[in-house]
This record gives structure tokens, sequence and C-alpha cells, in this order.
């Protein structure tokens, strides 16, 4: 194998992927600014959502009560509710976020409570919206303040102490740090996004270096040249290669800088009480970017591979398209709740890095697991790279007509 004769195939085809605008975008702006905008635009919304739903009255309706006049007027007393009139279709009303909540007081509340009997009061709501399930909390919470105000009057009745209402405390105290708190809660999707950004700066140098030679013709040119095909390959694979570690390093640094100077500001302005603040260290960076080497080179060799059985770019983007389905899937299986690495899952292509990386942004480094997780990495890289030169050797791939 000759280095040199590598080496000039990529620096030719560097030369002219630098100069493609859509490479450009998709291995540098887009990695380089896709982190600040998330994390100070999803976070400036949130706070502005959350706040504007904790400001805002509830709209809700009340149901029945009309022989509980205590409860009813403390509904409608309260500064975070706002009592519409009663209607037959408040299921529809809910549904249409006209209103957040119906409570169904039911017949003769207040006095069957008085004698001690257990009524049950039905909240009506829209599960998982926000402003909804707000409405419901606010409504049980007045519930919740009348009956211990009936049981504080009744144990007073009888002279005993209101200690009997909470005969003992329950504290759940947080041991971990905060910095382990917030990586479990966003690491999955950083690493998450580090991984498409990581595909995403592969798929246009390999669609141009492989559909986008036949397109244009010169994919014939190239191949006479006296460069042996398998120089070719390794040529224009190193520079899929470069383009999908540049985005993946700048992809890191973003993180890295966009977390720091929230946590810093945040702590600045004396925010996120409550709310765990990430912060990613030189190390982190490090560590996520060399698990993201061997995905970059799968990612390289495969999307190469694909792209060259299409014979235009355009055809090349439709077959491309399902492959980002195909990794978004496993890599977004990190985000959710409950799934932990194993030695199973570490088999798993993507599915391993995504875990990994979200174990080292909060901070645990399983050393067996990387070691397994980067062998087998490779392994799937190697053998896609193989795949790839071998589609090469191929008459029949490369001049399909």
């Amino acid at each position: 194998m000759s280095l040199r004769n590598i080496g000039i195939v990529y620096r030719k085809e560097l030369t002219e992927a630098l100069r493609d605008r859509r490479t450009l975008i998709s291995s540098i702006l887009i990695p380089l600014f896709l982190f600040p905008v998330l994390t100070f635009g999803i976070g400036y919304a949130f706070v502005e959502i959350a706040g504007e739903a904790t400001r805002e009255p509830s709209k809700i309706m009340i149901l029945g009560g009309e022989d509980s006049p205590n409860v009813v007027q403390g509904l409608q007393d309260a500064k975070n509710l706002r009592v519409v009139r009663r209607s037959p279709d408040y299921v529809d009303l809910i549904s249409d976020k006209k209103i957040r909540a119906a409570v169904d007081i039911p017949p003769g509340f207040q006095s069957s409570v008085a004698r001690g009997e257990h009524p049950e009061v039905k909240i009506y709501i829209f599960r998982d919206d926000l402003k909804s399930m707000l409405a419901a909390g606010r409504i049980e919470k007045l519930f919740t303040e009348y009956r211990d105000a009936m049981v504080r009057d009744r144990l007073a009745a009888e002279n005993l102490p209101a200690s009997l209402m909470k005969p003992f405390d329950i504290d759940q105290q947080n041991v971990v740090s905060d910095e382990k708190v917030a990586g479990e809660s966003y690491g999955g999707l950083i690493t998450y996004l580090v991984i498409l950004m990581c595909m995403t700066g592969a798929m246009y140098p390999a669609m141009d270096l492989t559909a986008g030679e036949k397109e244009r013709g010169t994919m014939e040119t190239i191949l006479s040249s006296p460069v042996d095909r398998m120089h070719l390959v390794f040529g224009k694979f190193l520079v899929v290669l470069t383009a999908s570690l540049a985005t993946a390093m700048l992809s890191a640094i973003s993180m890295g800088g966009s977390f720091a100077i929230l946590s810093s500001f945040a702590r600045g302005q004396s925010m996120g009480e409550g709310f765990p603040m990430l912060t990613i260290h030189l190390k982190t960076v490090i560590a996520v970017f060399v698990m993201a080497v061997p995905v970059a080179v799968l990612f390289s060799a495969v999307l190469m591979t694909i792209s060259l059985f299409a014979k235009t770019f355009k055809e090349a983007q439709s077959y491309l398209t399902p492959m980002t389905f195909v990794v978004i899937i496993p890599a977004i299986a990190a985000v959710l709740p409950g799934i932990e690495l194993s030695s199973k899952l570490a088999l798993v292509p993507i599915l391993n890095v995504s875990l990994l990386c979200k174990e080292l942004v909060t901070g645990t480094y399983h050393w067996n697991y990387i070691a397994l997780i980067f062998f087998c990495t490779c392994l799937y890289a190697g053998v896609a790279l193989f795949l790839a030169v071998k589609m090469f050797q191929r008459e029949s791939v490369l001049f399909s007509s």
C-alpha cells in the first residue's frame, strides 16, 4: 500500500471538498452553532413557557358543589384559579385547551366529610399537558388544605395534638453530585446530538465523492489514473472521515463551551436552584471525542458504500435518508429513562456508544465497557471499510447506468 498515493488522492479530494459550500455548512457551521442555539434557545423557551404557566391563572370549571358552598367559594377566591361558567361540553373544552381542568364535587360533599364519610372528588385533566397538570395540582392543593383544616378541627375538639396528622416525616436526600444529576438528565441528549452531527458531517462528502463523481462524469477519469483502486478508496475515505471527525470535534467543543457559559451565567444570576446545571470538563469532551472516532470511521465507510450504488447525488440522498433513522433510533434510546449500559447492549452499534458517552458525561468511567465498546465499534468500522473497498472493485457498481 502506497501512503504517498493515498495522500495525493486525499489532498486532491479534500481541496475540492473544501470548495463545496454544502460540506462546509454540514461539517463546520452546523456543529459549531447547533449546541449554543439549542442550549440557550431551548433553555430560554423552557423558562418562558414554565414561567408563563406559573404566572397565569388556570381556567377551571366546577361541576356540582351546589350543596358545598365553602368549597366552591374557596375555589372561586383562589388567586391562581379562574372559574368559568359550567358547561356540559367540558371534555371538549379541556381537549381544546379552552379550560385546563374540571373538578367534579359529589353531592353532599361537605356534609359527608363532616360525618366522617369518604367522598371522592374527581379532577378531569388533559394528561401530560403542562398547564392542565398545573391546574390539577392547584385544585388538589386547595382540597388538601380543606381536608387538613377539618382534621385539625376534629383533633382540637378531642383535645388531641395536631401532630397526630403527621406522626413522622419522610425526607428524600440526594447523595450524588449536581454534575452527575445533570449528566443523567441531559447526557443522553448531548451524545445523541454529537453522534447525529458526526453522521451529518460525513454524509455530504460521501455522496459527493461517489455519486457526485458519477453524475459529473469524473469517476472514469479518476479510475483511469495510474493510482491503485485501493489507494483511491482510502484517499476518498480519509476525506469523508476528516469531515466527520471535524464535525464531531467541533460539536464536542461547542457542547463544552455552551454548557460552561450557561453554568457560569446561572451561577452569576443565582439561577437554577433545584434545577441541575451541567458542567462538562475538558476530560469529558476529549473522552466523548475519542469514542466518536470509531463511530466516525463506521459512518464514513457505510455512507460511502451506500452512496456508491447511486447514479446521481439526488439518488444518493434518497438512499441515505433511511440511514438517518437507523442512526436516530439507537442513539435516542440513550435518552429514554431506565436504559443502562450492560454487556449485551455494549455489542449493539451506535446504542453502545450513546450509552457509554452518557456515562462519560456524568463522570462515570467503566473501563471494561470502554474497552469492549471501542473494540466492537472498531471491528464494525473495519468490516464496513472492507465492504467499501470491495464495492470499489466491482465494475457493475462503479459504472452502473
